[in-house]
Formats: C-alpha cells, structure tokens, sequence
C-alpha cells in the first residue's frame, strides 16, 4: 500500500491524500460561482469591504436576508449565500444542507477531507448540525487568478483567544508582500515561513520550482491542501505537486541548508513578544521565539548565504528603535539597528512604514490573538510588553519591508528611508526599475553622466508656489504619482535642468547651457546638479532614454 504524501493527512487540518474528493470540493465551490467576484457580486462593496476588516455585522445581515426570504434572489444567490455563512461566517449546516447548497454527496466529501466540526446545537428537526472546521475563502491574485484558501478560524469565528498552533489565513501582511515580490522568470525560490501557502501560489507562476518552509506542520499541511484544491489553476499535477513544490519543516534557514535559491521571500513571525524565564509557548504563525527582533536581524544577516550571486529576497519585519538613538540622524535614526545587521555581500533598500509607541505595539499584538477578551490576561500580558521594552531601552518599533541582494563584490546600494503615506500597489516593479537604473548608474563618472539623455517619467508633475505679487515661485515641488510617490522640493537650477529632459539633449548639453544662463564661477555648481541629477534617476523621477 502506497503510503500517504508527506504533511497530507496531519491531526487537526484538512486531509489531502484523497486527490478526487478534493477535486470534488473544487467542483462545488466553482459550481456556485465561489470566487471573490461572485462573493462581492453577492453581499455588496460595503459588506464586503467589513468583511475583510473582521466586521462581519454587514455580510451577516445580508446572507440572513437572502436564505430569510428578506430580500429577493435566486436559488444560486442563496447556495453562494449558504456557502459564505459556513465557510466565512461559522454557520452551522446539517448534512443534508451541505448536500443541497453544494451538492449531492458534498457532505460525504467534507467529512472525509477532515473539513467538518460536529456542532453541539441542532436544528428545529432534531437534526445534528456541523460547523467548517476550518475557514476557507476565496482571492483574486494581482494577475486574476482565483484560487481557495484555507487556513484556521478566526477570532470572529471562535471564542476566546486564537490557538498557539493557529495558522494564518490571507492578511494585510502576506497581500503587502505579495505586492513586494519581484515576478522575474527564475528557476528556483524559497518562500521561508510559508503558513497557509499564499506566496507560493503567486510564486509557481514566474518560477520553475519553489521550495516552501515552516515550523509547523499544521501550516504545511494547510500548503499542501490549498495547492491540490487549486491545482487546475495553478497548472499542477494534483496527484504529483512535489514535482514543482517541496514542502520542509523547520526553523529559519535549516530545512535548505547548502541549498541556493534566484528569490527568497518571506513574511517571518516577526512579531516582538516578550515572555517570561522558561517560558516556552508562543504563537507560531508570528513569534518565531527569539527576543527582541532577533528573528529579522538573523534573516537579514543569513538570507545572502542561500542566494545564488545576484539573486533578491523580499521581505517583511519589525525593527527596534532604541530611547539612545542619535537625534542628528533626524528621522532615518531608526535605521543604526538594521544597517548593522547587514554582511559584507549584501545590497539592501529597507522602507520604514510605520512607527509604533511600545503601548500601540502591545494593544495591537494582543488584540490579534483576541488576548484582550480576558481582561486579567490581557492585563498580565500588556505589562510584560512594557517590562520587556524597558529592559531593552525601546523607545518604538519599526514596521516595513526589506529587499536584499546578493552583492557579487562589494555592495553598491545601501538605502534606508522612511515612507509612511499610500504608495502603488503592487510595487515591485518601480523597486524593480529603480534598482535597475541604479545598477545603470553605478561606478559611473560625472563624464559618462554627461553622455545620457533623459525623460520625466509619465507620473512625474510640476507644482509652484509663490506668494501674491512674487516675481519668481518660493517653493517648487517634483511629484511622483505612482511607485514611492515621493515629492522633491527643487532649486531653480534643479527644476530648469529637469523641464529640458525631452530625451533631445544630454545630460552635459543641459548642464552646460544651464551653465552659460547663471554665469556659473565654478566646477562645483555642475557637480552638485549632478548628484542631484543622480539622485533623480535613481528615485523614478527621470528616465534613461535608450
């Protein structure tokens, strides 16, 4: 007897060693238009936006509208309507209204793939009802792919506070690295801290083969149910997914040890949590049992040991800003702590996007994990944060995303900044050109600068401000309307260097008649434009005409 793939059949999650009943699952779910167009089609743009805020008020209203008779619909908007209530709103269903909202036999196929929960109430028959195990919802990927997700119930889903063991589903944090993730065709990725199996799903489609880690079993097994349940989609074979993906258990970078990857990525269980002498219990989908914000600084300093020369990861983290943080360095401070993480072979740009108080990092990490539903808990809890960032000196905490390389010399981008305004979405690909025209730009002199022509780039505009009467603007401002959307304040010189980059002249045409019109004395005048002139290609402003 053929024995059961590895993490298919693990306690307490879905089962996916039955290929055809999971095939099975995905019929009926794509049979009642199950999808993440269907759903908002179904509740509304209102309903629908709470929903993914874990406001299920609205979406519960109008599903009991809908299979209440309330409101109008068809029998196929109240099958959907059923299936959003089980799977997303932890209703309970009896047998026979499985088999009648997805199916006849739907009920069998649930209970053999491990997905029901008896419930201890019953119906107005006397019939035994059942809950979903586990929540499984729809998502549209950038590229519209839909796909099924399951991961573990969530706190509007269950009493009290959320299970050590839980696994994650779709949160801000994996959509936000989703969004970061350069989509260059490459042969082999590492998605490090996979949980429910998001990145890998938006992975198999630029890369060969990708490699998924975790310390918990109970989130590879969730992986691998998502990856058979969309195996159509994602163009695998169902009944052989280790030809594209390896699923491995363990701790950071020990499952791929000697092994090298083109693209690491990685949401890692970044989350500061402090705990007491001995204590060993965390919460493994976002404590991965280090103090302080040693689980980053470690992935920073290791990551380059597993790519391959110029390979890129792309990651997510929290950084401690200590109270003894030098005030010259104005707000880019925070970035003493991460700069000295980084090896000898590393390229890095971290983004800062936040910046919490110890307090607001507390209340919203036990708010997560529904802590705050047991006030002495909560409040045992709340004070151990406060001693463990006193012990440290932690004045606040950083929140952003890391992209690293690996340097095949001696690194040449070393960037640290700080953006907390909307930026587009998704934005690898303006990191991915500014990176690009960085590495056009690099080990260049101001001479071989002089010999470029360049354009304004599509989303860049011009704003001038000047008083009532003024002869000449006071204030004149560059912005971007789309990657970082920075805004840069320019000298006159600046913004008349910039109005002529049509792509006609070059960089030292410009410069020279720029030079000729303010009667410049000196050499030092064109080489401060010029590092200026740098600085604007390598933030998006101004394009390289090839």
């Amino acid at each position: 007897m053929t024995s059961a793939p590895e993490f298919s059949r693990v306690s307490a999650t879905p089962f996916s060693d039955d290929v055809d009943a999971v095939e099975s699952l995905a019929e009926a779910l794509a049979a009642v238009d199950y999808s993440h167009e269907g759903v908002l089609r179904l509740l509304g743009d209102g309903p629908f936006e709470a929903m993914a805020r874990e406001q299920m008020v609205p979406a519960q209203h109008r599903i009991d509208e809908l299979l209440n008779g309330r409101a109008t619909s068809r029998a196929g908007q109240r099958r959907l309507a059923g299936v959003v209530e089980f799977f997303m709103l932890g209703g309970l269903m009896t047998a026979e209204a499985l088999d009648a909202t997805l199916g006849e036999g739907a009920y069998g196929v649930l209970e053999r793939l491990n997905l029901l929960l008896p419930a201890d109430t019953h119906d107005d028959a006397g019939r035994g009802g059942f809950r979903a195990a586990f929540d499984l919802r729809p998502h549209s990927a950038d590229d519209g792919t839909d796909l099924w997700v399951v991961s573990d119930l969530g706190s509007h889903q269950t009493d009290g506070a959320l299970p050590r063991d839980h696994v994650l589903g779709i949160g801000q944090a994996s959509l936000t690295l989703a969004q970061l993730t350069e989509r260059r065709a490459v042969k082999r990725a590492l998605d490090l801290g996979t949980g429910c199996g998001i990145q890998v799903f938006h992975l198999l489609a630029h890369c060969d083969h990708v490699t998924a880690t975790d310390i918990s079993d109970r989130a590879l097994a969730m992986t691998r149910f998502n990856l058979v349940l969309n195996a159509s989609a994602l163009g695998l074979d169902p009944a052989a997914i280790d030809d594209r993906v390896s699923l491995r258990l363990g701790s950071l970078l020990e499952p791929v040890h000697g092994e090298t990857f083109d693209l690491v990525v990685s949401n890692p269980p970044f989350v500061i949590t402090p705990r007491r002498a001995g204590e060993t219990d965390l919460y493994t989908y976002r404590d991965g049992g280090l103090p302080g914000d040693e689980i980053v600084s470690t992935l920073v300093r290791r990551v380059p040991e597993v790519l391959n020369p110029g390979g890129r990861a792309q990651m997510l983290g929290n950084w401690e800003i200590l109270s003894d943080r030098e005030a010259e360095n104005g707000r880019e401070s925070w970035a003493r702590r991460p700069r000295a993480w980084l090896s000898e072979n590393s390229d890095a740009w971290f983004i800062q996007r936040e910046e919490t108080s110890p307090e607001q990092y507390a209340e919203t990490w036990l708010r997560d994990a529904s802590q705050n539903r047991d006030r002495e808990s909560y409040e045992t809890a709340y004070l151990d944060y406060m001693a463990d960032f006193a012990n440290r000196g932690v004045a606040a905490i950083g929140f952003g995303m890391v992209w690293l390389r690996r340097a095949s010399g001696s690194p040449s981008m070393r960037r640290f900044e700080t953006i907390e305004h909307p930026i587009q979405q998704p934005i690898a690909p303006f990191l991915s050109s500014a990176v690009d025209a960085h590495d056009a730009l690099a080990g260049t002199s101001d001479e071989d600068l002089a010999t470029l022509h360049l354009t304004v780039a599509e989303d860049v505009t011009e704003e001038r401000h000047q008083r009532p009467g003024a002869e000449h603007p006071g204030v004149i401002l560059l912005r971007q309307g789309a990657g970082l959307r920075r805004t840069e304040v320019m000298t006159t010189e600046v913004a008349g260097f910039v109005s002529a980059c049509d792509g006609q002249l070059s960089v030292g045409q410009i410069a020279d008649a720029l030079a000729a019109l303010l009667d410049w004395k000196d050499e030092e005048q064109r080489s401060e434009l010029f590092a200026r002139v740098r600085a604007l290609i390598e933030g998006g402003f101004l394009e390289i005409d090839e």
